[in-house]
């Protein structure tokens, strides 16, 4: 059985193969980077990256190796108000952008290290 990660990079790799032909306009991956890090996930992003030019990609992610590589980058926050969970989506400029891949980079204190690596993941997607 495979696991929802699994199912999604399946789904990619189908898309990607076929992506001369896609006639969906909009795809959706929930974590497709699942299970991977680092060189990889930055593969996966960079695929994603590509989807992006013939459809529209919505991808939910939690590494910044894939984050980096969208074209728009928006953040989700969850939160109790009033005894329920409400969400806030926020588009994030290029300034909140570096920040909040220095977060995903390093966590909860942000470093000039952690910034400056977000900085370059974001020119290197840029190539």
């Amino acid at each position: 059985v495979a696991s929802g990660g699994e199912l999604s990079r399946l789904s990619l790799a189908i898309q990607m193969a076929t992506s001369n032909n896609l006639k969906i306009p909009t795809l959706i991956f929930d974590e497709v980077d699942t299970g991977v890090g680092g060189a990889t996930a930055e593969i996966v992003g960079k695929h994603l990256r590509k989807l992006g030019n013939s459809a529209q990609v919505f991808c939910v992610t939690h590494l910044p190796q894939v984050a980096a590589q969208s074209h728009h980058h928006y953040k989700v926050n969850k939160f109790e108000k009033d005894e329920s969970t409400a969400t806030k989506i926020t588009h994030l400029a290029e300034g909140d952008r570096i920040e909040e891949l220095a977060r995903m980079l390093g966590g909860v204190e942000l470093t000039k290290n952690t910034q400056e690596h977000a900085k370059e993941m974001l020119r290197q997607s840029k190539l």
